[in-house]
């Protein structure tokens, strides 16, 4: 999938080592509620077998590589879609973007290409994802993707000592 700015693809080998890293982050274990390091080995057999048909894994891993022009091309981020259920057509997704990567669009051009794929393509009927309260830049990137705010799971998350809000969004297939 190809937009301007912004390639998503499948992951490949090269792509472990940022992988490790962004796995390994403590920093940012909240948002995948991770609460273990992975081994490089655990991110290697993932990467080597993530030609998995969403159908049977139902997931789906994307790597965000900018392409733009004058520019070598570089990875800047992943995307997800998880909870990928056929029946109902629905699909969470994830999404992050390196720190070094942020506020220059590519997280909103990488929504846009994977909503698209998951309408047009896999027929699905709906998009969510899950935002703690507090994150307002991911509140903004995905209102700005027309996903709407439809639900808030009280207390959902604890994290630093404190019970923080969860909200959902979603975006629903209108054609």
């Amino acid at each position: 999938m190809t937009g301007p700015n912004v390639l998503l693809r499948a992951p490949e080998p090269t792509d472990i080592d940022i992988l490790y890293r962004w796995e390994n982050d403590t920093r940012i274990w909240h948002l995948s509620n991770t609460i273990t390091p992975f081994s490089k080995f655990a991110i290697e057999q993932y990467v080597l077998n993530a030609q998995d048909d969403i159908f049977s894994s139902k997931q789906l891993r994307l790597m965000i590589e900018c392409h733009t022009a004058g520019s070598e091309s570089a990875v800047v981020g992943s995307i997800d879609l998880f909870d990928f259920d056929p029946f109902h057509r629905r699909a969470g997704i994830g999404l992050l973007i390196d720190e070094s990567s942020r506020r220059k669009g590519y997280a909103s051009e990488a929504i846009g290409l994977l909503t698209e794929y998951c309408f047009k393509t896999l027929n699905l009927h709906q998009l969510y994802c899950n935002i703690e309260q507090s994150n307002t830049e991911s509140i903004h990137v995905f209102t700005k993707a027309g996903f709407t705010a439809c639900g808030n799971k009280k207390e959902w998350l604890f994290r630093d000592g404190q019970w923080m809000d969860e909200l959902i969004f979603q975006k629903i297939n209108n054609t």
